[in-house]
């Protein structure tokens, strides 16, 4: 593991505990900020073990050290994603509606943002700029753009929540099962076409 994977592996892990606060306080508000705390810890310590345990059987299939990177930038995708959702349904109380779709797009786009400078620069250490490469990684992601806030406004605005759950915990549910489906789309155009081997 090179010092530079050491760093983005620390910073990573750091930044995944500290951005999933937002998303804890507003679908954990009955537990104490011990609970909170406690459980981005553990999203912390989990990340770094994940990561060490990856790195440990790429020896043998050098594939996986990129997959690690992935999922843990894609986790941080993900937690950033939800950490401007939830601040924005607590600055509003919209968790709903035409209001939810607009702030889960916005979400989304500030994730993808910092999506294709962690991957481009620590998942597939892809060289030099194209524009090309940009516009690609943009139509990739618009299509996730599309699949994330479509599956997710479907599941939120045309099924009610199950289980007696909350309408903000149902919003962060619907959330991350676009965002399952998103990362195995992303992940197959960002290794296939954006940050290919160029000839």
């Amino acid at each position: 593991m090179t010092r530079k994977d050491i760093l983005l592996s620390l910073s990573s892990a750091a930044l995944i505990g500290f951005l999933a606060l937002p998303t804890l306080n507003n679908i954990l508000p009955a537990y104490g900020w011990g609970i909170r705390l406690g459980v981005a810890s553990a999203l912390l310590f989990l990340t770094l073990i994940g990561l060490a345990s990856f790195h440990f059987i790429s020896r043998w299939v050098k594939v996986f050290w990129q997959i690690a990177k992935f999922i843990v930038v894609g986790g941080l995708n993900t937690v950033l994603d939800f950490a401007v959702l939830n601040l924005l349904i607590t600055l509003t109380g919209i968790a709903v509606g035409g209001g939810f779709s607009l702030f889960k797009a916005l979400s989304f786009s500030v994730a993808v943002i910092n999506s294709y400078f962690w991957n481009k620069h620590w998942t597939f250490e892809a060289k030099g700029k194209s524009r090309t490469e940009f516009i690609e990684f943009l139509l990739v992601s618009i299509v996730g753009v599309g699949i994330n806030v479509g599956l997710a406004s479907a599941l939120v605005n045309f099924i009610d929540p199950l289980f007696g759950l909350g309408v903000v915990v149902w919003a962060n549910l619907a959330a991350l099962a676009a965002t399952f489906l998103t990362l195995v789309w992303n992940f197959l155009g960002y290794k296939l076409l954006v940050f290919r081997k160029r000839t």
